[in-house]
């Protein structure tokens, strides 16, 4: 039985898949490890070849066309016969003993468990990874759920700014994956905020880990998260936001888990406050025009949410249109910047 699918996306990963790779491969015949390679023009394509070589069974080498990061994700789930599913970006890697030990709580739910559901997530830390400066910051989520005890959503608590449980924080059940019909768009960048989204109404039991199971690696250029990268890229990041908005009917979520629907604002909101502070960067008018475009974008599609969104601390910060308004916001989100290392 393989207990967990891996999906690596690859795009020209020839410099750092091999550390990617060698942290899953631990896993052994209880894991299968999908790696997708997204049209590579480097040796990334000849790589994943030679891993499905010498770990038949384990490892599948999957080539196919550009399509970005979202459809590797895709094609990955449709391959997908483990029992969980977990995204791994090539140019990350996992810890390895609580990798081991995320591992062997599977295997005793799926094998032991008779009266008691399936976690549909496991929710795991994170850890940006600094790894050419040698710092970490973790994130954790040990006040929001109960460590290693089945819950639901109204079991959260109090969530801080700082604890977004984004993509990498969590294993869902592949069935609820394909149950729930998530598709990430293609040639899209930052269509992980999907992942960590739209899905999550679906699951219904949740189970905690106080681990560092996910290190993100935090420091090459051309990443999405990068701020130059990010100014350029800010078309691709509304298109997710409004594809977020399109998707999820957040008043039938908080009929049914008015805690899980309170987060999911507080996330959409860092994500509308992303990009309009991203646009105040650009200083230019073409930019200021396009953050006035982007609200009135979210007041067609949801006037309710917007006026949450408009009145909330991000909200009223990102939406200035003054120079000494924009001034403000530049130097709080520089000093955020430098203190939670999020880029």
């Amino acid at each position: 039985m393989k207990y967990i699918t891996f999906t690596v996306p690859c795009y020209n990963s020839e410099n750092y898949l091999e550390r990617c790779v060698d942290s899953l491969l631990p896993g052994g015949e209880e894991v299968e490890i999908i790696l997708v390679d997204d049209g590579s023009t480097d040796r990334t394509g000849a790589m994943i070849d030679a891993y499905e070589a010498n770990y038949p069974g384990i490892v599948r080498a999957v080539h196919k066309e550009n399509g970005g990061h979202g459809s590797g994700v895709n094609m990955g789930l449709d391959l997908a016969t483990g029992v969980y599913f977990k995204v791994v970006d090539s140019d990350d890697w996992l810890d390895g003993e609580t990798y081991r030990k995320l591992l062997r709580t599977i295997r005793k739910h799926v094998d032991f468990t008779t009266e008691k559901p399936l976690p549909d997530l496991y929710i795991t830390n994170y850890v940006y990874n600094h790894l050419d400066e040698g710092k970490i910051h973790r994130r954790i989520f040990y006040n929001l759920f109960p460590e290693e005890k089945l819950c639901t959503w109204e079991d959260m608590g109090r969530v801080f700014p700082t604890q977004s449980i984004i993509m990498h924080a969590l294993t869902y059940r592949t069935g609820l994956l394909r149950d729930c019909g998530v598709r990430l768009p293609e040639h899209t960048f930052f269509v992980d905020n999907i992942l960590a989204f739209e899905p999550l109404p679906y699951a219904e039991h949740l189970y905690y880990m106080n681990v560092d199971l996910y290190q993100y690696y935090i420091g090459r250029a051309d990443q999405s998260v990068n701020e130059k990268m990010l100014i350029k890229r800010l078309d691709q990041y509304v298109r997710v936001v409004y594809h977020i908005m399109d998707h999820t009917d957040l008043d039938e979520v908080k009929q049914k888990h008015p805690k899980l629907e309170k987060y999911l604002v507080s996330f959409l909101t860092l994500m509308v406050g992303t990009v309009s502070t991203h646009y105040v960067m650009e200083d230019t008018p073409e930019a200021i025009r396009q953050r006035n475009e982007f609200w009135e974008g979210i007041r067609r599609r949801n006037p309710e949410l917007y006026r949450h969104i408009a009145h909330s601390t991000v909200g009223r910060a990102t939406h200035l249109s003054t120079r000494a308004g924009n001034k403000i916001l530049l130097a709080g989100y520089r000093l955020a910047k430098k203190y939670y290392k999020f880029q």
